[in-house]
């Protein structure tokens, strides 16, 4: 069983995780860019599935996505409480449920490092911790 404060660095690691992952999609200009560059990837490597060109209408959509995830981003490593984080594995979990289902449907397996992130990352806010009781002065 982790420590509160263990489970405590661990929320903060996915919080600051998702900044870095997020962030590009938080605005047109940069979603454009980081799409474009996923998209080169996606062709070097060969990987199977598509990665379409995004029309203005899914660049709205991440930029909706980047927005909501970097401030609730902020809100985990502003208020550093440990029940944010079970509310964010229920959160990846639902987005890994997502990717699985773009996946299988066939999307570009170039999300496969992302989903392994949001399952681990899921499965570690997951696990059981000791609380700190504070004691009365």
């Amino acid at each position: 069983m982790l420590n509160e404060a263990n489970y405590l660095r661990i929320v903060r690691a996915s919080a600051i995780y998702d900044l870095v992952v997020t962030a590009p999609f938080a605005t047109p200009w940069t979603a454009a860019l980081i799409t474009d560059w996923f998209r080169q990837i996606h062709a070097r490597l060969g990987l199977s599935g598509t990665l379409p060109v995004l029309d203005p209408t899914h660049i709205f959509f991440a930029n909706l996505m980047g927005t909501v995830v970097l401030i609730w981003s902020v809100v985990r490593l502003h208020l550093n409480m440990s029940v944010l984080g079970r509310y964010d594995a229920a959160g990846r979990m639902l987005f890994s449920a997502w990717m699985l289902y773009g996946l299988a449907a066939g999307m570009s397996r170039i999300v496969v490092p992302l989903l392994i992130v949001e399952i681990a990352f899921g499965v570690l806010q997951l696990l059981p911790y000791k609380a700190v009781i504070a004691k009365p002065a």
